[in-house]
């Protein structure tokens, strides 16, 4: 560990590490909003707000156990320090930048973890691992957008039996007002668990330089500085994500909006209550696709969606690998 680093460079590492939260914000504003917006429940600007508000109180709701799983449970903290921490955040932004100019809602979690484990191998090669904290993150790959699949599909089930004797001017009223509360819990649920992320990686640097003491824990100023990295994030939007998630990949009428920002705030919620660094965009994307093929197979642009599952699966890699390029930079320009 590094234990002589300076109070600046400290301080610095913490200020990229919140650049990245307020990225992930930026990034991960779409799964937010994307459905109320192209819904027209809210205006976008509207929306923004909406969302930045939830994804900032969500630490009155759930614990930490996300960010204990990222500070202890995918590299070892023993082999942690600051060239660790700052590959894994310049390999978590690049990925993220790259993947918001194209418009494409990949993972900011995974882009993260990914830095992570590239940064943790390039040190100290596979042992460095925590492969059952990393296990359980790729098993929440597959696992987070078939739940919401599954969950909005239901859901588009149930809602439709209920309202099959109204009126579709009622249904779309009554749903315009439900999207309120199942946009406010999806945001709740992105703010509990990306928020947690950050917090994991400023913990484990702080713990790694002894300011923790010899317990690991995220003392409080980290919890609110983070969620508020994150809600000014959102505050700013991801407008071309949103045209991706809320348009391209099918169509959404408020009941179908509301279906599917139900099914992913579940599925977001029992992660995040069981410790698991989830996707949202994974999640979300997976919900809208339910709902979409809840009406029929054809209504899913199916070529928009593979086209995201492919940036899924290179996420982690491309991640890692600049992570990894970032470290060895460092160690041979910085001595």
């Amino acid at each position: 560990m590094d234990a002589a680093l300076g109070l600046p460079v400290l301080v610095g590492l913490i200020a990229v590490a919140l650049l990245f939260d307020f990225l992930n914000g930026l990034h991960d504003a779409a799964n937010s909003i994307a459905t109320i917006v192209s819904t027209r429940v809210l205006r976008p600007q509207f929306a923004v707000f909406w969302a930045a508000f939830f994804n900032f109180v969500a630490f009155m709701v759930f614990g930490l156990h996300v960010a204990q799983t990222i500070g202890t449970g995918i590299i070892d903290p023993a082999i942690v320090d600051a060239q660790v921490i700052f590959a894994a955040l310049v390999g978590a932004i690049v990925w993220n930048l790259v993947t918001w100019a194209l418009g494409i809602p990949s993972s900011s979690s995974h882009a993260l973890i990914g830095g992570l484990f590239g940064a943790g191998v390039a040190k100290a090669g596979v042992s460095a691992a925590v492969w059952s904290g990393l296990s359980k993150t790729v098993i929440a790959i597959v696992l987070s957008p078939l739940v919401g699949f599954l969950l909005a599909m239901v859901l588009v089930a149930i809602v439709s039996w209920a309202s099959v004797r109204s009126t579709p001017f009622a249904v779309d009223r009554a749903f315009r007002i439900l999207q309120f509360a199942s946009a406010s819990l999806y945001s709740l649920g992105h703010g509990g668990n990306d928020a947690q992320k950050t917090m994991g990686i400023i913990a484990v640097l702080l713990y790694s330089q002894g300011q923790l003491g010899g317990d690991f824990f995220v003392p409080f100023w980290v919890v609110l500085s983070c969620q508020a990295a994150m809600a000014m994030g959102t505050l700013m939007g991801g407008w071309r994500i949103v045209r991706t998630m809320g348009l391209r990949i099918t169509k959404l009428t408020p009941m179908q909006g509301f279906c599917a920002e139900t099914g992913g705030a579940a599925t977001l919620f029992m992660a995040t209550f069981l410790g698991v660094p989830v996707s949202t965009t994974h999640t979300i994307t997976g919900a809208i696709v339910g709902v979409g093929a809840a009406r029929r197979l054809s209504a899913v642009r199916w070529n928009v969606a593979s086209s995201i599952v492919y940036a899924w699966v290179i996420t982690m890699p491309a991640s890692a690998i600049v992570a990894a390029l970032t470290w060895w930079a460092v160690k041979i320009f910085v001595r």
